[in-house]
């Protein structure tokens, strides 16, 4: 079945101007116009993706956003944030409350299909079967699950392939611009900070009260996965 994509909009000319070049791509749509609405039109509909206006009559598209990752049915959804705050700390606030991308008005309509297609392909189960562990975390591809010391790790689809993509080079250092390419991917422009905000979730989720931090931050470098505590006192920004 072609993937579902909700567009979360009050400009109906912009609302249908999305619905056109969606459907045209191959996508179904669905539709709210503010924020109530589209809290309840994801519970009838389970979209695959959704794209999500900051300022909506109602309910903000932050506190949409916020709620959506509160819910089981919708916390691994993808999500485009579409709107016209273009400063540094806007940006950082929508990805901090879970936003996948970040799009700021006016856009071109080739570039947002290009990052739905791209949030839609990462967003797909793991298709190499198996697990990976690292320390006391465990990670199995197949069910897409992540526990750490026998505790569920809940994880985004981004953070889950950041995670996956250090599991699998243990020691390695890698820049923004490296991660970037890795699990965001080549074809997709996200700026470098992008990384620090989604490393920080990771950090949060993985880490409880207890637990050691295993993401290694190096100075000018970039980061790594890391168990020695050596290196974890060496270079930490």
């Amino acid at each position: 079945m072609k993937p579902l994509v909700m567009i979360v909009e009050d400009e109906s000319a912009l609302m249908t101007m999305l619905r056109y070049n969606l459907e045209k791509d191959g996508f179904r749509v669905c539709e709210a116009s503010d924020g109530e609405e589209a809290l309840t039109v994801v519970e009838e509909n389970n979209p695959d993706l959704i794209l999500l206006d900051w300022m909506l009559p109602m309910m903000s598209g932050i506190e949409v956003c916020r709620q959506l990752r509160r819910r089981p049915q919708s916390r691994d959804v993808p999500i485009i944030m579409i709107t016209a705050r273009g400063e540094e700390q806007d940006k950082i606030r929508g990805l901090n409350v879970g936003a996948d991308d970040y799009l700021t008005k006016p856009f071109s309509m080739p570039e947002l299909m290009a990052r739905v297609r791209a949030l839609l392909r990462r967003a797909q189960p793991a298709t190499n079967k198996g697990s990976l562990g690292f320390e006391d975390i465990s990670m199995d591809l197949t069910a897409h699950r992540v526990t750490r010391g026998g505790r569920y790790v809940h994880l985004g689809p981004t953070e889950f392939r950041l995670l996956q993509f250090l599991m699998e080079h243990p020691g390695c250092v890698f820049s923004r611009e490296e991660l970037l390419n890795a699990v965001w991917g080549p074809d997709i422009y996200v700026e470098p900070r992008t990384v620090d905000v989604h490393i920080r979730r990771l950090r949060k989720a993985l880490n409880g009260d207890t637990e050691s931090d295993l993401i290694r931050t190096v100075r000018a470098a970039g980061y790594a996965l890391d168990a020695d505590p050596a290196l974890q006192g060496s270079g930490v920004a």
